[in-house]
């Protein structure tokens, strides 16, 4: 080490009034090496943090509090008073009964299994909309962002809870609170002498510094550990131990016995170098709670709403009569995919919904021009994350409002259209249902959750030729890979069917009854996609554009339009596989 660490410069400067992460509560002792601390060569480094919240009418008492009224060796317990006060876990008690703070880690002592917990205040964790994963507590409504988090030792011990202070103050200030941080580091280093040593030229010292006070101490390790030691030793010899309900008389002269001993510890030979700092900080908060209290909140985006690029505030949308359409990029649709527990729905062909994680669906449609078009207020409600998102894909108006979208939310005569997407997943359940109920066998290996893989299946999570081929390897992934080849082969003739594949197996099934080559064509969409997934997996030695036309897709067309032909194509032909084996209705 040296004199920087030990004299702790850089750490001191260092105020959490103006740091991302502000620790609640802290007791972590980081030893470094094999050495014990009465011997040579140890280091280690201790910090301890604790922390108390006050109303402004209560400020005054609480900056007299120091280390050793909220450090980290106070706990916050609750107390039954034998008069029938009750003090709860929250309440800090400046004097019995004078509840003047609120805390907001409580310990939680466990005699008979052992260990004490550290919990985060449930009224902070509520408010915010908490959930905890693991060692960390995320807000779901702000993209799983993670707000609070706990450190624990090797033993489960905890160790340290710390949160984000853009979120601690958006709760101090909606229940009016000022946080105040009381803390300790320590730095210790035991070296052989001081002379020769990164530390040869310093001495003892007491100094305030950055707000608080720092300490250096050098001593020898035998001033420290050394020097007398004395026991006494007293007993009682008036308990016969053959008796059956001994019982023990008043203490006197007669009936107790005693030793003493003494003796001297040494042998520690080094010098112990310490540095020591203390300082109480407070977490003041700025007026505004948008989490908690519902504040408005300033940092809201605007968006195009004029073919000349003019622009609106959020807030200024944020209206059912404002009567306005917003319009976006379709990539808008994937970026916020791309984000845990958003997910899409559909309604008609062309319209469908974004479900967010604050709970709102965000009603859209697609129009001419390949853009989402969506009514104003439906974003400027969204959570502020949310709205960046959308404002990121912005765009001056073109290809009029969806007309789908305009039928349902203007004309109130929503659409009898169908999303491929959709068609596709219920095709795959009506070919299903067929096969038990014609051959008694399961048509797939395996189910699996149509809502959760439609978010791969999409038309919008094709951008590219790359993207396209991936959404073919998907398509692929949910029909072609989980038919059940075992079950295929006993209803096939094919003399060869051992050889084949589930594609070939399900065709030859097909071919039984309306020919080889009416099979063959049905299967066109199927078999295209198949070779484009092997595109994707082989993208210079395959023929991709012959497997594009296989697949019935118009390359002329922009590639969200392409991802639609290819999901539409497969879904046909996987209906008409259900259609020509048992008469299954178009609708």
């Amino acid at each position: 080490m040296n004199q920087d660490w030990i004299l702790q410069t850089k750490e001191s400067r260092r105020i959490f009034a103006n740091a991302t992460w502000v620790p609640l509560r802290s007791s972590f002792n980081d030893e470094k090496g094999h050495a014990r601390v009465t011997e040579v060569g140890y280091v280690s480094e201790f910090f301890g943090c604790g922390s108390v919240a006050f109303p402004p009418e209560h400020r005054e008492i609480a900056e007299r509090l120091s280390w050793s009224d909220i450090g980290s060796g106070h706990s916050a317990r609750p107390y039954a008073y034998e008069d029938g006060h009750y003090s709860s876990i929250d309440q800090y008690q400046y004097n019995d009964k004078e509840a003047i703070g609120v805390e907001l880690v409580f310990e939680h002592h466990q005699p008979v299994v052992g260990g004490t917990l550290w919990i985060l205040n449930p009224d902070l964790v509520v408010a915010l909309h908490l959930i905890k994963e693991g060692n960390t507590w995320v807000r779901p409504e702000e993209n799983f962002v993670v707000v609070a988090r706990e450190v624990l030792d090797e033993k489960g011990n905890h160790r340290l809870i710390e949160i984000k202070r853009e979120f601690l103050i958006d709760y101090l200030a909606a229940r009016n609170l000022s946080l105040r941080l009381s803390y300790y580091r320590q730095r210790v280093e035991n070296v052989e002498a001081l002379e020769g040593s990164e530390y040869a030229n310093l001495e003892n010292r007491q100094e305030q510094r950055d707000g608080g006070r720092f300490e250096l101490l050098i001593r020898s390790l035998k001033d420290v550990y050394g020097g007398s030691w004395a026991s006494f030793r007293v007993w009682r010899t008036d308990v016969d131990a053959d008796e059956d309900a001994p019982v023990m008389g008043p203490e006197s002269d007669n009936n107790t016995a005693s030793e003493s001993s003494k003796g001297h510890w040494s042998g520690y030979e080094g010098v112990r170098i310490e540095g020591e700092f203390w300082r109480d900080e407070w977490i003041d908060h700025q007026g505004r709670s948008v989490r908690v209290r519902g504040d408005a909140d300033q940092t809201l985006p605007q968006f195009i709403v004029e073919t000349d690029g003019t622009r609106m505030a959020s807030a200024d949308l944020d209206d059912e009569d404002i009567g306005r359409w917003l319009w976006f990029r379709s990539s808008v649709v994937s970026d916020l995919l791309s984000h845990r527990g958003i997910s899409l729905e559909w309604y008609t062909a062309e319209t469908g919904g974004i479900r967010s994680t604050s709970g709102h669906v965000t009603h859209f449609g697609i129009n001419s021009s390949d853009l989402i078009t969506v009514y104003a207020c439906d974003v400027a409600r969204l959570a502020a994350w949310e709205q960046h998102i959308w404002a990121a894909h912005n765009v001056v108006p073109d290809g009029k409002v969806s007309n789908e979208l305009l039928e349902a939310q203007v004309r109130a005569r929503p659409a009898s259209t169908h999303a491929v997407e959709g068609m596709l997943f219920e095709s795959m359940r009506m070919l299903e249902a067929g096969f038990r109920q014609e051959f008694s066998i399961s048509l797939f290996t395996h189910d699996i959750d149509d809502a959760a893989v439609m978010q791969q299946v999409s038309r919008f999570a094709s951008k590219d030729q790359a993207s396209l081929l991936r959404v073919a390897k998907e398509l692929v992934r949910v029909f072609s890979d989980r038919l059940n080849v075992r079950e295929l082969r006993k209803l096939s003739s094919h003399a060869e069917k051992e050889k084949l594949g589930s594609n070939k197996l399900l065709q030859d099934v097909l071919a039984k009854k309306v020919g080889a080559e009416k099979a063959r064509n049905i299967f066109g969409a199927i078999a295209g996609a198949y070779d484009m997934r092997v595109g994707d997996a082989h993208p210079t030695g395959s023929k991709i554009g012959d497997a594009i036309k296989v697949a019935g897709i118009d390359e002329s067309s922009s590639f969200m339009r392409q991802g639609e032909q290819l999901i539409c194509n497969f879904g046909r032909s996987v209906w008409s596989i259900g259609k020509l084996l048992f008469g299954q209705s178009k609708s």
